[in-house]
């Protein structure tokens, strides 16, 4: 199996790990991007954007390298990259992105947060494949004797965006939050990113 073929169910069954829509809480301010981030998303409006990889390039990209500015590049971005969770279990593949703690390493190291593109913009198929990926990478981080409380994601069509924390059980965020709101998207990221700063500086 590949993180792209599992189901909630199967996530279940096989590692005993339950799910739970909620409004997930976080303790956010809307941030105002700068005016780089403004022009590149305006730029990305002139675009024909109909591909997961135009999203990737004109939209997510331009949003995780703010956020990776403003965070004095606390977290490295690697893109398309296989994570290896447990092999033998089928919790490996591709991901779109998954960012780590930078710790200047050119291999993957330590796993907080996995973002995954929504194929032909279907959120829910997004979440499936999000949430094996957290599962994948808490054994990723275990395996080298990490332990994360909570590990978070995402699912986007770029325009939507939806989020999972993973902690006793994988948590789907009721509310979505829109790229016309970039100021609370902004918010929410920051708020995670918080949250590893303060377990992992």
């Amino acid at each position: 199996m590949a993180y792209s073929d599992f189901t909630l169910s199967d996530l279940e069954q096989k590692f005993g790990v339950k799910h739970q829509r909620k409004r997930l809480q976080f303790n956010s301010k809307p941030i105002q991007p700068t005016e780089r981030l403004i022009f590149e998303l305006e730029e990305s409006t002139e675009m024909p954007i109909k591909t997961e990889k135009a999203k990737s390039e004109w939209i997510v990209v331009p949003i995780l390298k703010e956020l990776r500015l403003l965070n004095q590049k606390f977290f490295t971005i690697y893109s398309g990259e296989t994570l290896v969770g447990e092999k033998e279990t089928g919790l490996l593949g591709e991901c779109d992105f998954i960012l780590t703690k930078d710790t200047q390493s050119y291999e993957i190291n330590v796993p907080i947060f996995q973002i995954v593109e929504a194929k032909r913009n279907d959120l829910e198929e997004g979440i499936k494949q999000c949430s094996a990926q957290l599962v994948g990478a808490k054994k990723y981080n275990e395996k080298k004797g990490i332990i994360i409380e909570k590990l978070y994601g995402c699912t986007t069509t770029g325009d939507i965006w939806q989020f999972i924390e993973y902690s006793d059980k994988l948590y789907i965020d009721d509310k979505k939050y829109y790229l016309g709101d970039i100021n609370d998207l902004l918010g929410v990221f920051q708020s995670i990113v918080d949250y590893y700063k303060n377990i992992l500086q």
